[in-house]
């Protein structure tokens, strides 16, 4: 077993991306380091852009990891959504996470002691597959409208939402707009509101 993985840790739907290892994969950080300790599964995931540990979970692993991580301070969803990793390819619901109290880490150099302690979670799901992940509302409220927006554009669907209908297109709309292989229809016909 690769000393990248938790000890229960899986690739996400055993498929390499430019986001997983190659060879020996990233190293986990500490927050993956502290999920290993707490016996949840979970698979590394090279940093974001700016350094930020990239955790990946299976998707019914989403909400045991996230209240995990709430208890452990990450009080703050600072952002959920998703994207398209092209067609044919996995849908990906991601979350970023913050902690809010005793967020600022203290560095040697000075340039970093502004830093906020996050972390990125990244749910893959096979786009021809179940496309459902257990809602975090109950977690952050402020999952309300981002998993919506989610489930509209993408149509990944969030289990235990209290509200789970489309948020910015129509009711009757047709297809996920921002999937890379969605074809625009040629007229949308509005239904009389009144």
């Amino acid at each position: 077993m690769s000393e990248t993985q938790s000890s229960n840790s899986k690739t996400p739907s055993q498929t390499a991306t430019p986001e997983t290892s190659t060879e020996t994969g990233p190293e986990p950080g500490p927050i993956s380091k502290w999920l290993s300790q707490q016996g949840l599964d979970h698979f590394v995931l090279n940093q974001d852009h700016l350094g930020v540990e990239v955790i990946g979970i299976e998707p019914l692993q989403i909400r045991s990891i996230a209240s995990a991580l709430k208890t452990h301070g990450f009080d703050y969803l600072q952002c959920q959504g998703g994207y398209d990793e092209g067609p044919g390819l996995r849908l990906v619901s991601f979350y970023h996470l913050i902690a809010i109290e005793g967020g600022l880490v203290k560095s040697e150099d000075p340039k970093k002691n502004t830093m906020i302690r996050e972390v990125r979670l990244k749910v893959f799901l096979d786009r021809d597959g179940d496309l459902r992940i257990p809602s975090l509302y109950g977690l952050f409220r402020g999952a309300d409208w981002q998993e919506r927006e989610t489930y509209d554009m993408f149509g990944i669907n969030f289990d235990g939402h209290p509200h789970p209908k489309r948020l910015l297109m129509p009711e009757d709309w047709k297809g996920w707009p921002l999937r890379k292989d969605y074809v625009q229809p040629d007229f949308y016909e509005m239904q009389d509101a009144y």
